[in-house]
């Protein structure tokens, strides 16, 4: 077991870390599993465990700097506390100081290696945050301040209608190689000595934000439901060319052109000529071509701006020329003029010009396809739901406390009620969230704030409503959650009776009265059930609390439907649906429940098993085939009429020939088999079969012998 006291500390004097020495206590402070919080200096140690829990607060407060009165003693403070002298009086060191403050005595002997300590850092931050005289290079290198920061560039050929550009070196080159550039090619580079000057990155910004909404909030960031956890999204989101400018990508380019050769150079490329509407983004235009005009170039570029009437401008995306900061230039718009381009003179601002004239350069502009679009939103934190439904909608995740109607995340149940004021809480079904909607005496009393009020009748109907067990409470207002108690709801003047605790002997839901004051004597109106609580075979809804009983809806295709549901036991295998209204299509069941019935359809030659062995299959007691000729040759039509009808059969073949039934006369003869009336579990083959006669082959079409067999196994 570690001890509390072993404590390190980050020294920002020496930037290491070290371990401060241990006071001299009378008890023994070792201890894991603890909570510390910093405040005003010190550390705030609470509880912990070592062998039993703790219940203490320690305290940590490190040496301060005013006791030191000498420059001398101020400098060379520590360990655990840094100091520095200023205006006659020694304070505690802070960031500010770090370029100009004396190395404290107690650090160890830097290295003459300046550069190869620095080089350790691998970002802007950790470069300038310490001691040891770092700077950050443009080129994103950490080097001594006492080196300079050097930039290679390499001048590329002239373009015959611009002026140099200068690029940087390809990056495979190596030093010597390097080395050789024509001169003139090495500059001296930005540097950032001061860690508050150095630009935030999206990998820093993007790993601070701890839940989905914070990081979806940020363009620049993508949040990873996986790993829980929000990633920087790539930095070149717009492509080869583009620059990303808030949530749009710019790009501007110098040929001379007019303004629907501009439009349709930027279409091209999947964009639109720039709406210039947001400050960023003229800010970024004006710095662009502010370089064009250090190499000497002068670039005056179309922009999404057009003349829609005689007297208003708007911009291509539809939004008002006001939205822009950018303004017209004095004297204009001329009259002449239906298409604004940006000029940078003296003052930048807007000139048009006819729109088949040509100017130097032209912007365009398309949306940052962020991956967070293609990502699915963030779930709702448990702590903004509302509801139990909304709560309890992500599996386990939420709890919805039903007593506070609060829901908190299934981790912190116990944090939010240390001292179980959650009565009680649902994480999946729901069922009644109010005490009105539990409409039996007994759901009633499985919660704690709810009470049973009988009625008169003495038949098991009542009421369920807030209460305790003194009677019936009300809220004080709505506003309010306090309760007060109200026996006007509940009065055992008019005959009505209050239970909390248990209730009364007779519980017949209202559909029967009692003998020997428990015992349902005749369930009434289509119940059954000890408490009449049930409907009766053939009939659904919830009879409870004086509830109605209704025959089930099944198209005759069921006897019986689910009790509650009324949803129905359809009989025969095929048919489905809540009603039995719709015919199993997917399983190769044709017709229609609604006026008739539904058939397997036989392939010719085939043999079928059904094997009605699940328990889904124990209401099924009737099967219907169909077989049909192998080419057919035109509409089914006509009445249908019994050939053959058995009972009681076990096997059954039979054949039916053109000498008998007058296949001539109806080429498009349909067969239908029905097998009924048996009981579950079973095993039914059927196989139909067409032969020819030999005489007859020639009209293979007309003349044929048609063949069932049907098999029934029943299964014990």
């Amino acid at each position: 077991m570690a001890s509390l006291f072993t404590i390190t500390r980050q020294n920002c004097t020496c930037d290491e870390w070290t371990v401060l020495p241990n006071p001299k206590l009378h008890r023994d402070v070792n201890r894991f599993g603890h909570t510390a919080v910093v405040s005003n200096g010190s550390m705030y140690v609470f509880g912990g465990f070592s062998g039993v829990i703790l219940n203490d607060v320690l305290v940590y407060k490190p040496a301060s700097c005013e006791a030191f009165f000498k420059v001398d003693l101020c400098q060379s403070s520590g360990p655990g506390v840094r100091c520095v002298w200023t205006e006659e009086r020694c304070v505690p060191w802070d960031f500010s100081y770090a370029n100009n403050s004396v190395p404290a005595s107690f650090c160890p002997a830097r290295t003459n290696a300046a550069d190869k300590q620095c080089q350790q850092f691998s970002d802007c931050a950790s470069c300038t945050a310490n001691t040891n005289d770092c700077q950050w290079c443009e080129d994103k290198k950490c080097i001594s301040s006492s080196s300079n920061c050097t930039v290679l560039t390499i001048e590329l050929a002239r373009h015959p209608r611009g002026p140099l550009f200068l690029n940087p070196p390809p990056a495979m080159l190596s030093e010597h190689q390097l080395s050789v550039w024509r001169p003139g090619m090495r500059k001296n580079g930005q540097s950032v000595k001061n860690f508050t000057k150095c630009s935030v990155r999206s990998e820093q910004v993007c790993s601070k934000l701890v839940n989905c909404r914070s990081c979806s909030l940020n363009i620049n960031c993508q949040w990873e439901p996986q790993q829980q956890e929000c990633h920087a999204l790539p930095a070149h989101l717009c492509g080869e060319g583009w620059s990303q400018v808030g949530d749009a990508c710019l790009r501007l380019n110098s040929s001379k052109e007019s303004y629907d050769n501009a439009q349709h150079y930027c279409k091209n490329l999947d964009g639109n000529i720039a709406s210039l509407t947001s400050a960023r983004q003229v800010d970024f235009i004006l710095d662009e071509l502010q370089k064009y005009q250090l190499q000497e170039r002068k670039l005056t570029p179309w922009v999404g701006l057009r003349k829609i009437n005689v007297s208003y401008w708007g911009w291509e995306d539809m939004s008002p020329f006001t939205a822009s900061t950018l303004q017209w230039l004095p004297g204009e718009p001329s009259d002449s003029g239906f298409c604004a381009y940006l000029e940078r003179a003296e003052v930048a601002g807007l000139k048009a010009k006819p729109c088949t004239a040509n100017t130097e350069g032209l912007i365009c502009e398309k949306p940052v396809v962020s991956p967070n679009l293609s990502v699915r939103p963030c779930k709702i934190p448990c702590a903004l739901r509302t509801s139990c439904a909304n709560c309890t909608s992500q599996a386990m995740e939420c709890m919805w406390c039903g007593s506070t109607k609060r829901c908190v995340d299934s981790n912190a149940y116990v944090i939010s009620f240390p001292y179980g004021q959650c009565l009680e809480w649902q994480t999946g079904d729901c069922g009644a969230q109010n005490c009105s909607g539990h409409r039996t005496c007994g759901q009633c009393l499985e919660h704690p704030d709810c009470g049973w009020c009988g009625d008169p009748t003495d038949t098991g109907q009542g009421q369920c409503i807030e209460g305790s067990y003194r009677g019936p409470m009300r809220n004080l207002s709505r506003q309010s959650r306090e309760r007060v108690l109200d026996t006007s709801v509940c009065s055992r003047e008019k005959g009505y009776d209050w239970a909390y605790i248990t209730c009364p002997a007779c519980q017949c839901n209202g559909h029967s009265t009692c003998v020997n004051a428990s015992v349902c004597e005749q369930c009434k109106n289509l119940t059954t059930g000890l408490q009449c609580q049930i409907c009766l075979p053939g009939y659904y809804g919830d009879p409870t609390n004086g509830g109605k009983c209704q025959a089930c809806r099944c198209n005759n295709h069921a006897n019986v439907c689910h009790s509650s549901s009324g949803k129905c036991y359809c009989t025969t295998k095929g048919v489905k649906g809540d009603q039995c209204q719709l015919c199993d299509s997917e399983n190769r069941y044709l017709g229609n429940p609604l006026r008739g019935t539904c058939y397997y359809n036989l392939l010719i030659d085939y043999q079928f098993t059904f094997s009605l062995l699940q328990e889904d299959d124990q209401h099924y007691t009737a099967i219907n085939f169909m077989a049909t000729p192998e080419e057919g040759t035109g509409t089914i039509s006509g009445e249908e009429f019994p050939i053959v009808s058995k009972t009681n059969i076990k096997e059954y073949r039979d054949s039916f020939s053109c000498e008998t039934f007058s296949f001539l006369a109806n080429p498009n003869i349909t067969f239908h088999v029905y097998v009924s009336n048996f009981s579950w579990p079973i095993k039914i083959q059927v196989k139909a079969v067409a032969t020819r006669p030999q005489a007859m082959r020639r009209d293979t079409r007309r003349k044929k012998r048609m063949r069932e067999m049907c098999r029934c196994r029943p299964c014990g």
